[in-house]
């Protein structure tokens, strides 16, 4: 039993190798998400988290040897050339230097990636507002508002603390998701009406704030389907916690099916909208206007 629990002991960092894209309970390590970003992210981090463990057990190693063998109980006497040792003070500088190099080289490379924005297949527009989102297809005419679940909004305001079991992704829900294809490069132009917002998808691999008057650009390539979540990553204001964000990664076809009943639903409504009839004055102004522009021809 007590070999078991050592095992499963041990076993517990690695597990965070295997992190689904979206943060978990007790999660150790970084989530490698579901884009080419969050990849590039979760390779920088690894690189420099496997450097740092290896300096780390390099130093406590080297303490370890010292303390032990060049105590004072067993007769150690205090190297005073070694503070001012030339070659010691060429390897400690280069091999930081070079560490540096090995690290910043790929980061660098992956950086220049995050705001390549070209060979988009589509764009979409995102506004954040005091606390909602509205997404706008462009070249699509298509668009929404986003905002937190009714229930949600309900439970929260009510005074009752949901459990877990009940609401695993309570303040996490909203009532009109962001639908995107996957294997599909996707522009994003962010804003803001009111405030700073910031718009964060962990998942996705890269957080960009919405800021009034300012265009912001980023961009995500979805490689597998599935529902991913955020939040509004910027003090926005009293109501900042309830402002969530839900993407629904879906294959192509179904996005284009998805999309093509959006159009539909607009162009019902608009349909739908009564037109009001025109009073004499109004058809009276228009033939005046139409007289005048003759006239002056």
């Amino acid at each position: 039993m007590k070999t078991s629990v050592a095992l499963a002991a041990m076993a517990t960092p690695m597990l965070a190798f295997a992190q689904s894209a979206d943060p978990v309970r007790w999660q150790l390590n970084m989530g490698r998400g579901v884009t080419p970003l969050s990849n590039n992210a979760y390779d920088a981090h690894m690189l420099a988290l496997w450097i740092c463990l290896g300096i780390g057990v390099a130093v406590f190693i080297a303490m370890g040897i010292a303390m032990f063998r060049f105590r004072k109980s067993r007769g150690a006497v205090a190297d005073t050339t070694f503070v001012h040792n030339t070659r010691l003070e060429i390897v400690w500088t280069v091999i930081p230097v070079i560490l540096l190099v090995v690290m910043a080289a790929p980061a660098t490379t992956k950086l220049v990636k995050m705001y390549d924005h070209r060979d988009s297949e589509m764009t979409v527009k995102v506004t954040g507002y005091q606390w909602m989102w509205e997404y706008e297809y462009l070249g699509e005419d298509v668009s929404f508002v986003s905002r937190l679940d009714r229930e949600h909004d309900r439970i929260r305001q009510s005074g009752v603390v949901p459990g877990h079991e009940d609401h695993p992704t309570y303040l996490l829900e909203v009532d009109n998701e962001l639908v995107l294809p996957v294997d599909t490069k996707v522009r994003f132009v962010i804003t803001a009406d009111d405030v700073i917002h910031s718009w964060w998808v962990p998942a996705l691999g890269w957080k960009q704030d919405a800021v009034p008057g300012i265009i912001n650009e980023a961009w995500a390539d979805i490689d597998t389907p599935g529902i991913y979540r955020g939040q509004c990553a910027e003090l926005c204001g009293k109501d900042h916690g309830f402002m969530p964000i839900v993407v629904r990664a879906l294959p192509k076809a179904e996005f284009q099916q998805w999309l093509a009943s959006k159009k539909a639903a607009g162009a019902d409504v608009a349909n739908a909208v009564p037109q009001s009839p025109r009073s004499d004055t109004e058809i009276t102004t228009e033939t005046d206007t139409a007289a005048a522009v003759a006239v002056a021809r």
